[in-house]
């Protein structure tokens, strides 16, 4: 592939009741990254103190930001499921056959995977 070398993502994996996860403040410069109604990805955050919650850190990621062109002419070709409209979102499946997910908003695109996909997935990208 011709993609660029991922850059590690790191942050704090935030595991809680959905209405726990609702509730927290995220700092200026954190993504809050929705994996599942009670798993969340802040990529950037490094310190959170939450009752009720599982706060460990997440260096298991790598990814590339993208354009919405970039995401249009390298990636989408090899997604075989449908993009959801509504922005900002995480996204996930397979991509080039790779897991991995997509943090959606309206003007940039983050792709990420698992460390142990990165080079599977550049090679097929």
């Amino acid at each position: 592939g011709s993609v660029r070398a991922p850059e590690p993502l790191r942050g704090l994996r935030v595991v809680a009741a959905p209405i726990v996860l609702d509730a927290i403040g995220w700092a200026d410069g954190v993504t809050s990254l929705r994996l599942a109604p009670d798993d969340v990805f802040a990529l950037g955050a490094t310190d959170l103190q939450v009752e009720g919650a599982l706060v460990e850190e997440e260096a298991g990621f790598v990814g590339w930001w993208l354009t919405p062109a970039e995401l249009h002419d390298h990636v989408l070709e090899h997604i075989d499921w449908p993009l959801p409209a509504a922005r900002p979102t995480v996204a996930q499946g397979m991509v080039a056959g790779v897991p991995a997910k997509l943090w959606l908003t309206a003007d940039r695109v983050l792709l990420f995977t698992a460390a142990a996909y990165a080079h599977e997935l550049m090679d097929r990208l």
